[in-house]
């Protein structure tokens, strides 16, 4: 209320301010900015100051992160004041479409804006052709600003200047990484645990959650902290900057830099904490684990048995944990997934109960249990046998035009897949039929064919003998196949360490195996 005691005549006044670094001259710094506001408005007799809204230290071509400017337009929507003044559209937004989208809202609900250097009232009739020209103008300077900072930056990443926080093991301060002795041992010991001692992600980090060693800016100790760590080339003295970029200057989002932009790579930049040998040799058992034995790339379905045994005690899936053996060979094996991450079943220093005490189960073993689930089959191998045999025939030896051919190859293939429950033929099988059926093709292409021509060679009869063959021991159960057994299995749960139930796709049963039986029980699911 004013002096004379007429409140109603004088309108309630808000002022946005923006410092969006901390190297503004003293004329545009924070404190002058909001000490310049609330003079101008108490020297207003008709205003009366509502609040000064200030956001410092951030950008203005987004105003997703400004949580004072975001404030204020809450207000304003509530009927906070009338009016909001602001130094110039650079302030307010560098941003084009958000400053229209804003004063347009504000606008809609009779709040005005006040650019006061650049002379626009919003609530004017030429405001918004203005402000969207002046708006445009002040996004491409921040665009030029934008590129001006990158090109900087990658200059001084060129010269070796470090842009980044401290580590586990390295200071960063000034540009420059110095060793931080106390981190440096404990990243010497996870490299010795996976190396030396052939120890696991899992196990490495619940080790040191037990002997109460603290992680750097994160809050446990997990495997996939332990993956960076043995991942992260600073260890060994090499400095690789621009892993993220900003691919538009005005939302500031950052991404993982793929190969779009130039990585800037410095070799013996630094003190090393692992020697390169062992950092290599990490990195290459790591590459291994990440591959299958075939050099595809890892994925959910790794291997035959991935993502289908589950844990009896807990219900936890089972993961594959691969050792590497004194005479150089390695060996697969299948873990309850809380073991491997918690350990055996105890209580932890909060008095809660973790882990699961689940035997682990030798993948030689799981295969065997699939061999004696194929034996049980109650069907008529011989037909099915005839069957897929059939197929085979028809996809290897059938005399048509090429293109004919072709597609059919392609139908046949389809229902080979379709078909049956399993693939009975692995693929590896089937690419050898589809190529020599090929060349075959390729030979005869130029020539009609004849009845006498029908006949199969002796070649092609043997291998359709050696097709059969594998066709018939792959059902009977006397040979293990990765493909057949996946399609054919639904799930397989571990309840302890001398008894599994063995569960199959679209099949009403179960199978119980115990080691101590020399055959198994079934009984409906």
């Amino acid at each position: 209320m004013n002096r004379d005691g007429n409140a109603a005549a004088r309108k309630r006044v808000a002022a946005y301010c923006r410092v969006s670094t901390d190297h503004e001259d003293q004329a545009n710094s924070f404190e002058s900015q909001q000490r310049f506001f609330r003079h101008y408005i108490e020297s207003r007799p008709d205003w009366e100051l509502f609040e000064i809204f200030a956001d410092e230290g951030l950008s203005g071509t987004s105003t997703k992160k400004r949580r004072a400017f975001n404030r204020m337009i809450d207000c304003a929507k509530r009927g906070c004041f009338d009016l909001i003044l602001t130094k110039e559209i650079s302030r307010f937004a560098r941003n084009t479409l958000d400053s229209i989208y804003y004063t347009r809202e504000l606008r809609r609900i009779g709040v005005g804006v006040i650019f006061l250097n650049d002379g626009i009232n919003t609530l004017d009739g030429d405001a918004e052709l203005r402000l969207a020209i002046l708006s445009s103008i002040a996004q491409e300077e921040s665009r030029k600003t934008s590129e001006r900072v990158k090109w900087g930056q990658k200059r001084r990443m060129e010269q070796g200047v470090v842009f980044g926080r401290s580590m586990l093991g390295y200071d960063v301060k000034g540009g420059k990484m110095t060793i931080n002795e106390e981190g440096a041992r404990v990243v010497r010991r996870i490299f010795h645990k996976y190396v030396d001692e052939g120890k696991g992600t899992h196990v490495i980090a619940r080790e040191l959650k037990e002997e109460g060693i603290l992680p750097m800016r994160v809050k446990q100790w997990s495997n996939t902290v332990i993956l960076r760590i043995l991942r992260n080339e600073k260890y060994c003295g090499d400095l690789v900057l621009k892993k993220t970029f900003t691919p538009d200057y005005l939302s500031h989002e950052k991404k993982y830099n793929r190969g779009q932009e130039e990585f800037v790579i410095l070799r013996a930049h630094h003190p090393p904490i692992i020697p390169r040998d062992l950092f290599d040799k990490a990195n290459r058992i790591l590459d291994a684990k990440a591959r299958s034995p075939t050099g595809a790339a890892k994925h959910s379905s790794r291997y035959a048995f991935s993502g289908k045994i589950r844990c009896g005690c807990c219900g936890s899936g089972f993961v594959a944990r691969s050792k590497l053996r004194k005479d150089g060979a390695r060996s697969l094996a299948w873990r309850c997934a809380k073991a491997v991450k918690y350990g055996r079943l105890h209580r932890d220093a909060a008095g809660e109960t973790v882990g699961c005490s689940a035997p682990s189960l030798r993948n030689e073993d799981a295969e065997h249990l699939m061999l004696l689930t194929c034996k049980a089959l109650d069907y008529d191998h011989e037909a099915l046998e005839n069957s897929l045999l059939s197929i085979v025939r028809s996809v290897v030896f059938c005399d048509r035009d090429a293109a004919k051919r072709a597609e059919l190859i392609r139908e046949r293939q389809n229902k080979l897949l379709d078909l049956y429950v399993s693939s009975a033929i692995t693929k590896e099988e089937f690419q050898e039929a589809r190529s020599r059926y090929e060349r075959d093709l390729g030979a005869r292409e130029n020539r009609k064919a004849s009845p006498g021509e029908q006949k199969e060679p002796a070649e092609q009869q043997r291998f359709l003998r050696e097709i059969g063959q594998t066709i018939h021991d792959i059902l009977s159960g006397r040979i293990f196949d990765e493909t057949f057994s996946s399609r054919l299995l639904d799930r397989m749960v571990i309840l302890d360490s001398d008894t599994a139930d063995v569960y199959l796709k679209q099949l009403p049963v179960r199978w119980r195996y115990r080691k101590t039986a020399s055959d198994h029980s079934e009984s409906g699911a």
